[in-house]
């Protein structure tokens, strides 16, 4: 065998021997000093069952959970007693740490209360099968709000939309979605609206009939509908505005003639006696007496 071949092949394997050393040096070290460092843990509230809208937290609807410090999401809780009490306005999946951002203040109450927001009212609607959709109005879905009535004066009913886009709280007593998304007839649904809103739904209530009209979630488009009459079901036209009498051209003002200028006094009249004979004189007549 060649022995410049066999030198060859010594210094490879030579070479290879030393650079292999090397390397598992400068990885033990960096797995010694890995090693050392520790991961801090710490404690962190989450759910220990799914919690839905409305629910007010007991003690064993959470439990403590240990995770890294790095891992931590922002606004969490370390203690069970920080979370017990307060409603859930956003629901919470099983093993999830509880968020602050999740939750709403003692007091605010539960079920529907803790889900309305600051300035916002609800709004109790009856329905029946078909106002409420066949009952596919679920809470979260939008509707319509249809309001017939039949104005003072009026011989005939009038349908009109008076609310657009309202977010829908509640079906029934279900303020959560039906999981399997079956239809559930319910007596009332409520509605989230402002308080202006809240009088023009409350009025239109008690004075005619509402039909809510289902439209997609993200349709946010405000339509323009005029509004229809009992006539137009007949092919009849609606009915014109009535139109004014015109009011009539005022009369030319004619100006008044100058008033006559005042008759001039009587002349002053003397009598004068000579004598027997007796005689009267004007003055200022020009009688040239």
């Amino acid at each position: 065998m060649d022995r410049r071949f066999l030198t060859v092949l010594g210094v490879s394997l030579l070479f290879a021997l030393v650079v292999s050393s090397i390397f598992y040096q400068m990885t033990s070290r960096a797995g010694s000093r890995s090693g050392n460092k520790k991961v801090q843990m710490v404690e962190v509230v989450v759910a220990a069952q799914p919690l839905g809208v409305g629910v007010q937290i007991k003690p064993g609807d959470v439990k403590l959970v240990r995770v890294a410090r790095d891992s931590v999401p922002s606004g969490s809780f370390s203690k069970i007693e920080e979370v017990v009490g307060r409603p859930v306005v956003s629901n919470i999946l099983l093993d999830e740490p509880v968020n602050a951002a999740r939750l709403a203040e003692r007091g605010t109450g539960f079920g529907l209360a803790p889900a309305i927001p600051a300035g916002m009212r609800a709004v109790a609607v009856k329905v029946n099968e078909v106002v409420g959709v066949a009952g596919f109005v679920f809470p979260g879905m939008r509707v319509d709000v249809l309001a017939t009535v039949r104005p003072p004066g009026d011989s005939g009913a009038r349908i009109s939309t008076i609310l657009q886009n309202v977010p829908v709280l509640s079906a029934g007593q279900q303020i959560q979605p039906d999981s399997s998304g079956r239809a559930v007839n319910v007596p009332v649904v409520t509605l989230l609206v402002s308080p202006d809103q809240a009088e023009i739904l409350t009025l239109a209530g008690n004075e005619g009939r509402i039909q809510l009209v289902l439209r997609n979630s993200a349709d946010l488009a405000m339509g323009k509908a005029a509004g229809r009459e009992m006539s137009e079901l007949y092919g009849q036209r609606p009915k014109a505005a009535p139109v004014a009498a015109p009011r009539p051209a005022p009369a030319a003002v004619v100006a008044a003639p100058p008033p006559a200028p005042p008759p001039p006094p009587p002349p002053e009249e003397v009598v004068v006696i000579r004598g027997t004979t007796r005689s009267v004189e004007r003055i200022g007549a020009g009688s040239g007496n």
